[in-house]
């Protein structure tokens, strides 16, 4: 209907085009005012007029030459212009089109593929509560673009290569043994790394130590391979669990330590472009005229570093899956880091560079601290996950013990509350951990939203309907019946937005709105105990709302018990 009301209005404004309509036209905040509006206050400097007088000759225009159909009327309004629309045929149209299983699917993205780099932890720490955030986000950018038709290559750039792992052969050396890896995994390779880096506080020459390895390493010494090998599959067991948890797969974990035998020729390619220079032992790309500290891309010893093993890794990814777009779902912390890469990208004559899109998201912190794993101020994400489940479960055993698959509803209730919190503000803003927010259960909340689902799956169960069935939308004549309909229209809109703007916070924020327009029409509106004919079109419109409310939270990565 935006796209109606924006090819109307442009037949009448000879400079402007549809979209930039579109993009103006807003939802009232009450009833009385329409069901669309135009603030005409941006076209006042442009056209030379007051926005009333603009709002009015419009209005004028568009009733003489009789392009009202479908609106009951059109106000001009201290500088608005309003549109009330025909509910019955307005409603009609909605739900014709929303019953189909395809509605919201875009194909926008035929055609067309996207990289996305996201979660990527580093092997042998422990997956805490700040990897939540790239993962939850990334699998949830992944879902909108596939909706929208886009093939997605979902990467786990794991980080699997660098110092670090000169530091934990040192540790592992000095202050543990096979038998305490083997009988504590991951918890030990955690304990000797943060022990590491409290020693090297006080002695220096630790930090010479790893390097040293770390260039063995890079050397291919069988001995620093080996132990890289085995820290490696320690870590991976413990990542695989927090992925089930999450319902999240990748479909190459390939991290950094893949792409170390295509640094060489990406060093020959700078050189050959009369990009490298050298620096104090080191080469760099130099960025200064970019206003942009120098992009180091081999040390002294001639060992990479982050800067080369991205390079190397994107431009691997366009040779092998000739992306359209790559996303790239880390930190803010990393803005300058991802500003050099792409800088030089441009730099070595790839036009493509302006693909390259960094999605930056807040930090997290513990009572205002930043997560770190060098001082062990840390939250496990399995531990989150796993409380959250139990609190769930708790839940689940004093409200309604005899739910069937208990074990199965705590589980999507307790994984959805976390990802909900996660994803219900924009990506952004930093997040400060504690149970009392994650673990809200009332109001704006994942748990709210799986409930007005499961309470719509049992009205249809008591009805024997599935909600499928064609509506008759001249049934509906109730305000709660049309707000309701008027936020099912707005799901094709909200999943192209939260693309656009890399922001799954939008779908979030939308499945909120969804589940209380629902609630609110079924306070008003009596259902199982309605007419004939309005039972049915009610439980048509039950049907949809729920299978809206499932797809919505499915594109967050939550899911949807059937009963609560």
């Amino acid at each position: 209907m935006k796209k109606t009301i924006s090819i109307k209005i442009a037949k009448y404004i000879n400079d402007m085009a549809p979209e930039e309509i579109y993009d103006l036209l807003e939802i009232p905040p009450v009833a009385d005012m329409g069901d669309f509006s135009l603030p005409c206050f941006t076209m006042a400097k442009k056209f030379r007029k007051a926005p009333a007088q603009i709002a009015v000759e419009l209005k004028e225009q568009i009733e003489k030459n009789g392009d009202e159909t479908g609106f009951t009327r059109i106000q001009a309004v201290n500088g608005y212009l309003n549109f009330f629309l025909n509910r019955k045929e307005y409603m009609q149209e909605i739900l014709s089109g929303a019953i189909r299983e395809d509605y919201g699917t875009g194909t926008k993205g035929a055609g067309k593929v996207i990289c996305m780099d996201y979660s990527s932890p580093n092997i042998a720490k422990n997956f805490h509560v700040g990897h939540l955030r790239t993962t939850i986000i990334g699998n949830s950018l992944y879902k909108i673009y596939a909706k929208l038709g886009y093939q997605i290559v979902r990467i786990n750039h794991l980080g699997d290569w660098g110092t670090q792992f000169g530091k934990l052969i040192v540790a592992y050396r000095k202050w543990s043994s096979r038998e305490l890896v083997e009988e504590k995994g991951i918890e030990e390779l955690l304990r000797i790394y943060v022990l590491f880096n409290a020693e090297a506080e006080k002695d220096p020459v630790l930090n010479d130590e790893a390097r040293a390895w770390f260039a063995e390493m890079e050397k291919g010494n069988p001995e620093a391979l080996a132990l890289w090998e085995w820290f490696k599959e320690i870590s991976m067991v413990d990542f695989a669990r927090v992925y089930r948890l999450l319902g999240v797969d990748f479909d190459f974990y390939t991290g950094e330590s893949f792409y170390m035998d295509k640094v060489p020729a990406v060093v020959a390619e700078l050189k050959q472009k009369g990009l490298l220079e050298e620096s104090e032992g080191t080469n760099i790309v130099s960025l200064e005229q970019y206003e942009m500290p120098p992009c180091l891309i081999t040390k002294k010893d001639g060992s990479s570093i982050y800067h080369s093993r991205d390079l190397a890794a994107v431009l691997y990814r366009q040779q092998e899956y000739h992306f359209d777009k790559c996303l790239y779902v880390t930190g803010m912390e990393q803005k300058l880091h991802f500003a050099q890469v792409f800088k030089v990208i441009e730099l070595m004559g790839y036009e493509w560079h302006r693909e390259l899109i960094h999605v930056p998201y807040g930090l997290v912190s513990l009572e205002g601290a930043k997560l770190s794993t060098r001082t062990g101020n840390i939250i496990y994400a399995e531990d989150i996950l796993k409380e959250s489940i139990k609190r769930a479960m708790e839940i689940i055993e004093q409200k309604n013990p005899v739910l069937p698959e208990k074990e199965q509803t705590a589980e999507k209730v307790g994984v959805g509350a976390i990802i909900f919190h996660d994803l219900y503000n924009q990506r952004i803003k930093n997040v400060s951990f504690s149970w009392e927010n994650v673990l809200n259960f009332d109001g704006a909340s994942g748990p709210y939203v799986q409930y007005t689902y499961a309470r719509a799956g049992s009205i249809l169960r008591k009805a024997q309907a599935e909600g499928k069935e064609s509506i008759d939308a001249r049934l509906l004549t109730t305000q709660a019946e049309y707000e309701l309909v008027k936020v099912i229209d707005r799901y094709p809109e909200k999943i192209k937005e939260a693309a656009e703007r890399f922001e799954p916070f939008i779908l979030a924020r939308y499945a909120i709105e969804l589940a209380a327009a629902f609630n609110k029409f079924y306070q008003d509106c009596p259902i199982l105990t309605a007419a004939a004919g309005v039972k049915t079109a009610r439980l048509g419109l039950t049907g949809l709302a729920r299978k809206i409310i499932r797809e919505t939270m499915g594109l967050l990565g939550i899911e949807c018990p059937e009963a609560m």
